[in-house]
């Protein structure tokens, strides 16, 4: 049997057709999956019984079981899933005053160990499927009763080890034909993979970048980040220079502050020196409780960092996060129940 969520429409009208059905019932199916966010064939009644029936047992709608739903007092959803093998996922729902935004995970864990994310604490278990993807956007909607504007892999997972799949999944959504999502919807944050980079250049796709920065000295930056010990902030650099030469388009840099770590005012100009040139815009986000050795740092702290970039004609804002009483903030992700 075929995931349903992993066929573009294109795919789902040749299946129609080697079943010796009309192109036209897989406009249909994708009407009902897309626009009226069902989720069951025997819902689709302008489909004949029989074909109902047949189309039971040549697709299916992957698994995705609701373990546990988090409030946060600030009107923060977060989801944790159980998967058909088991595994667990988490997304959330973030409400702002005039749009919905969707926090997507792309892969089971992560496999890259950021010192400050619970959800490389976690270890990794497997990428997910195109449909696996889709499925959390759809099963959200069904949740909060309406669409989304907005959705960012900035979940569980680094897109771009599983670009395959989030690429797919984003046509798939951006389908005209379906949900329609336009590309400047979806943004993909990444702990900064050059080649991931340098592909979504290519693609033609007007998709948002966003990369998680958090230093820009290298020894302290591959602390953080083991994959800085990769993938250096020389070579990353060279990546969203080509990025920025060829979409023209501003990224979104990430940078979590850790009080005594990364807070000082050489910090501040070692960030203005590397991203001089590049259209950027920084959000500064005091670090999330998860790793006890990382702490916040003060109110006056952040301020400083904040105007220090401003004064260097740098646009940033200190992130007002989010869900950080359910564990549905930057980083804080983990794939477990609560308590």
């Amino acid at each position: 049997m075929k995931d349903i969520l992993s066929l573009g429409l294109d795919e789902l009208r040749d299946l129609m057709l080697s079943i010796e059905e009309s192109a036209f019932r897989a406009s249909q199916i994708f009407n009902w999956v897309y626009k009226k966010r069902t989720l069951s064939f025997s819902e689709m009644m302008n489909l004949p019984k029989a074909l109902r029936g047949e189309l039971s047992g040549l697709l299916y709608f992957p698994p995705m079981e609701v373990v546990e739903k988090q409030v946060s007092k600030d009107g923060t959803e977060k989801f944790l899933w159980k998967l058909e093998d088991e595994n667990q996922i988490e997304s959330v729902v973030l409400r702002h005053p005039r749009h919905v935004t969707f926090c997507i995970s792309s892969q089971v864990g992560c496999p890259l160990n950021c010192s400050f994310c619970a959800t490389g604490a976690g270890g990794f278990s497997r990428n997910l499927s195109t449909g696996e993807i889709v499925s959390q956007v759809i099963h959200m909607e069904r949740a909060i009763g309406g669409p989304v504007d907005n959705i960012v892999f900035m979940g569980m997972g680094e897109p771009f080890l599983n670009e395959n799949s989030v690429y797919k999944a984003i046509d798939i959504l951006h389908d005209p034909r379906g949900r329609n999502l336009g590309f400047r919807r979806f943004t993909i944050s990444t702990a900064g993979i050059p080649e991931g980079i340098k592909k979504l250049a290519d693609s033609g796709m007007e998709i948002r970048l966003s990369v998680s920065l958090h230093s820009a000295k290298d020894v302290l930056r591959s602390s953080l980040m083991p994959l800085n010990r990769v993938h250096s902030l020389d070579s990353l650099r060279e990546a969203l220079v080509y990025y920025q030469q060829k979409t023209g388009n501003r990224i979104t840099f990430e940078y979590a502050l850790i009080s005594g770590m990364n807070d000082t005012a050489g910090d501040v100009a070692q960030l203005i020196k590397y991203l001089r040139g590049i259209k950027s815009f920084i959000n500064i986000i005091p670090v999330n409780p998860v790793n006890p050795d990382f702490e916040r740092p003060s109110d006056q702290k952040v301020a400083d960092f904040e105007e220090g970039l401003r004064a260097a004609g740098f646009e940033s804002a200190a992130r007002q996060e989010k869900g950080t009483d359910i564990d549905a903030a930057c980083g804080q992700l983990r794939q477990r129940r609560r308590g």
